[in-house]
């Protein structure tokens, strides 16, 4: 793996303002693509004693619903990145379309065809890792973005009954701190393959040291690439970046759309503070459920055990990367999610505005799907992060709904900005079948959003009544 010099870059201060006189003043230090920064995210305040902020990504499709195209944009971004800075290789044509596609949603969904037609080429076996939950899909995304010479697995908070993690290691600043990696191939890690991993932003680092901390006690390598959208790391923080290189006798290189220093002033404590979650009006809208053809994914057969010790025995999709994909297999997905998403754009009326919603760490497969559903179509997710909303203007979280976790109860989930009938229909995917007692507090919120049709897709087959 070679390394090249990074190109030079002017820095430049934003101030932001959060909520109130909290504020965040930044200084761009590092930004290759000249991207306008309020293309790429929005500010907001989050309920965690350890972080009270948060950068509401803009290209992520978690909490801020955008068009998919953009979401899966994001992730090739980050490989041209890569390509440029480590590799010394530039496709100037595609980069530019993969830019314009960021900044202008119209030019997206025609830069992610050009990219599906002319993938990027990487000269080495590389093993790629995006992290729960927030960057499975963005992780996904940079795979995808390679013809070949590339592999993707993700973390994930699920529990397995019958298999073992291969690795453990903890989020500190997370709600939920717990990574596993569940790899139907054992020998996934074995090798002197550099490891890319990706999350969409870092803060402190302290995560990424974590797993490459993990992974070299047992399957040591000479090279990292750590690659996020943001990167906000302190000078202590890239010293302690510094220390783990010398100490396991390893190169860590750093990959961002955008790096610099971010000052917090006045920073509330809102942690015993009530999020003001948004009322619901009795619209009452009928739940219908789609059930997809089982021929259309390839399922991993395995039992999870969630917060509250009931086990799910229903099968995941192979599709997500949980347990490692193939570029091959990713093009075999990618013929299937055409053909699911012209499916399910039967059941829209035309021209009408649709979101998909994700569920958790399931994202890149109804992500994909909704890229081929139609025109007027918006994506995002449901999370575990709790963030303090507000209806002021330019503010990262205008609303806030919550409810249990359909896969685990135990577990509180929210979905943000979605505003009282401003879709005609939504369709909000699980990976797993679960029981309608289960799904109660999600329908009852779904169904009084003021939209017309709201459809809950169901991607697995069942193999129990979940309780």
């Amino acid at each position: 793996m070679h390394k090249t010099a990074t190109e030079t870059f002017s820095s430049t201060k934003h101030t932001f303002s959060i909520i109130g006189n909290h504020t965040i003043d930044i200084e761009v230090t590092h930004n290759p693509f000249h991207l306008p920064l309020n293309s790429l995210f929005l500010m907001a305040a989050r309920v965690n004693t350890k972080r009270s902020f948060l950068f509401v990504s803009k290209v992520l499709g978690k909490h801020i619903p955008v068009k998919p195209a953009v979401s899966m944009l994001g992730g090739a971004a980050l490989a041209a990145c890569l390509l440029q800075k480590v590799y010394n290789i530039t496709f100037p044509t595609l980069t530019k379309r993969i830019v314009d596609g960021l900044i202008d949603e119209d030019k997206a969904d025609i830069a992610l065809e050009f990219l599906m037609e002319n993938p990027m080429i990487i000269p080495e076996k590389v093993k790629i890792i995006g992290f729960a939950e927030t960057a499975t899909a963005l992780g996904h995304s940079v795979f995808a973005a390679f013809l070949e010479n590339v592999e993707y697995i993700h973390t994930t908070r699920e529990l397995l009954v019958d298999k073992t993690s291969i690795i453990n290691f903890e989020e500190e600043h997370s709600h939920a701190t717990s990574h596993r990696f569940y790899s139907l191939n054992e020998d996934f890690l074995i090798g002197q393959e550099p490891i890319l991993l990706v999350d969409d932003e870092i803060t402190t680092g302290k995560t990424t040291l974590n797993i490459i901390r993990d992974i070299q006690r047992s399957f040591p390598r000479k090279h990292y690439v750590v690659m996020s959208l943001l990167d906000w790391r302190s000078e202590e923080d890239k010293r302690k970046f510094g220390d783990l290189e010398e100490e396991l006798g390893i190169t860590i290189t750093p990959i961002s759309l955008i790096r610099g220093k971010a000052l917090v002033h006045n920073q509330p404590n809102l942690q015993n503070r009530e999020i003001n979650l948004t009322k619901l009006s009795n619209t009452g809208n009928r739940i219908h459920k789609i059930y997809l053809p089982h021929s259309q994914f390839n399922y991993a057969s395995y039992r999870s055990v969630d917060s509250i010790g009931d086990v799910n025995e229903n099968p995941y999709l192979l599709e997500t990367g949980r347990f490692g994909i193939s570029p091959i297999e990713q093009a075999r997905f990618m013929s299937k999610a055409k053909e699911v998403g012209r499916f399910l754009n039967t059941y829209r009326k035309a021209e009408s505005q649709t979101l998909v919603l994700g569920s958790g760490e399931f994202m890149y497969v109804p992500m994909a799907i909704a890229h081929y559903m139609g025109g007027n179509v918006r994506f995002h997710s449901t999370t575990r992060s709790p963030i303090y909303p507000n209806a002021q203007a330019g503010y990262g979280a205008q609303n806030a709904f919550q409810f249990r976790n359909p896969e685990d109860p135990g577990v509180i989930n929210f979905f943000y900005n979605l505003p009282y009938g401003g879709y005609d229909d939504l369709f909000l995917f699980l990976e797993r079948d679960v029981s309608e007692k289960r799904l109660q507090t999600l329908t009852q919120v779904l169904a009084n959003l003021g939209v017309k049709s709201v459809y809950l897709v169901i991607c697995s087959y069942s193999n129990s009544n979940c309780s």
